[in-house]
């Protein structure tokens, strides 16, 4: 059999370096033909000599000409610019797109591979929190897989293989609660950038790590959850579950559940996306019941997580009111992550701004980058207010 190529579309952070390394670990079944970077070009080139891929691309243009010189010796093609990250998505070079570029910023390119008809390996939430309905639709219509890599919704994923049209009563996506698990907000007013960074039992990209430590990373999951799964509001709830053992829940209308269960590690998901419908072997840490342990569940604190609150209502509202959601927090996450806002400053201004920004009910593709344009720009202005 030949190797499944591979273009890994956001190579430098924290997926796709471990996706790297899945790889390498499993090198007679996969091969690396695209990289692509925003601004690590570091990183990229040496990524780039160690895999030998057959295109990168360097988003920010003024990094270019360094990515540009470090592989002239190779038979690399260097690229630069958003535009060209959107062009190579189009490319027959590839087999799988694994699509691992922070926030809303890989829309456009997954769009592309969709209609290039590329199986996607899903890393980024917010594509789907953003235009779920738009990109759901395309890859029916196209069928073409999205398969997940969040281990919440691996977890949805391999607990449905086999089920066919037995219906689904609930998702339960758990959530370990972060580092701030049971704190107040006289306690949260006061935290910094480098205690939200410390994650009691995942090891994730900054992002993704505040988001988890205000719990808006549970509730833009449960948006995708909504999309990936064609559930409604109603089908999908969140529990604290500090071990991080179990990752997801499905209930059936029958009552039975299904659990999906593993050491707390995103290369198993990572693993399973690159590879399904196959398992194959590695030696990642096991879970094992032998050693006394308790697994525990509690309800999510949304009065003072109020991050998850928002986000189950603008679940429920629809439209475009996930993607202010999203471009709002992204914003937040930013700003606290330079020092310029507080740990609860970042839920002020994602509430400031879904409040301000006008409501539209079925939104077209440029609707809704219109509205992620004007949440960025009203989010901006709240920072040093």
């Amino acid at each position: 059999m030949s190797k499944k190529r591979i273009g890994i579309f956001g190579s430098t952070g924290s997926i796709g370096t471990q996706a790297l390394e899945v790889i390498a670990a499993n090198a007679e079944l996969f091969t690396i033909t695209i990289l692509t970077a925003q601004n690590n070009s570091d990183l990229l080139i040496q990524q780039a000599l160690q895999f030998n891929p057959e295109v990168v691309v360097i988003g920010n243009e003024k990094k270019y000409p360094q990515v540009k010189e470090a592989l002239a010796s190779t038979t690399i093609k260097v690229m630069s610019g958003e535009t060209a990250i959107e062009e190579i998505a189009s490319m027959d070079c590839y087999d799988m797109m694994l699509m691992a570029i922070i926030g809303f910023a890989g829309l456009k390119s997954m769009l592309t591979a969709i209609d290039s008809s590329k199986p996607i390996a899903l890393a980024n939430k917010e594509i789907l929190v953003v235009a779920g309905e738009i990109v759901m639709q395309k890859s029916v219509e196209k069928r073409i897989p999205i398969i997940p890599i969040d281990c919440e919704h691996s977890s949805i994923f391999q607990c449905l293989i086999g089920e066919g049209r037995n219906k689904i009563e609930k998702i339960t996506l758990t959530a370990t609660g972060g580092p701030f698990r049971g704190r107040k907000p006289n306690y949260l007013v006061n935290v910094k950038k480098d205690h939200a960074l410390q994650h009691p039992v995942w090891s994730m990209g900054t992002k993704v790590t505040i988001d988890s430590a205000t719990l808006m990373n549970k509730g833009l999951q449960m948006i995708e959850t909504k999309w990936l799964f064609n559930l409604n509001p109603d089908q999908i709830q969140v529990v604290i579950h500090p071990q991080g053992i179990i990752h997801s829940i499905v209930t059936f209308e029958d009552g039975n559940m299904k659990a999906q269960m593993s050491a707390p590690n995103i290369k198993l998901s990572i693993q399973y996306a690159l590879t399904f419908p196959k398992r194959i072997v590695n030696n990642y840490p096991r879970y094992d019941f032998r050693r006394p342990d308790t697994l525990s569940f509690e309800e999510p604190d949304i009065r003072t997580f109020r991050n998850l609150a928002l986000a189950i209502e603008a679940l429920h509202k629809g439209g475009n009111m996930p993607c202010i959601l999203n471009a709002a927090n992204e914003i937040a996450v930013f700003s606290f992550l330079r020092n310029r806002i507080g740990f609860l400053d970042m839920t002020e201004m994602v509430e400031r701004t879904v409040q301000k920004i006008p409501f539209i009910e079925k939104p077209t593709l440029e609707d809704l980058f219109v509205s992620d344009g004007e949440a960025r720009n009203f989010a901006a202005t709240l920072v040093d207010m």
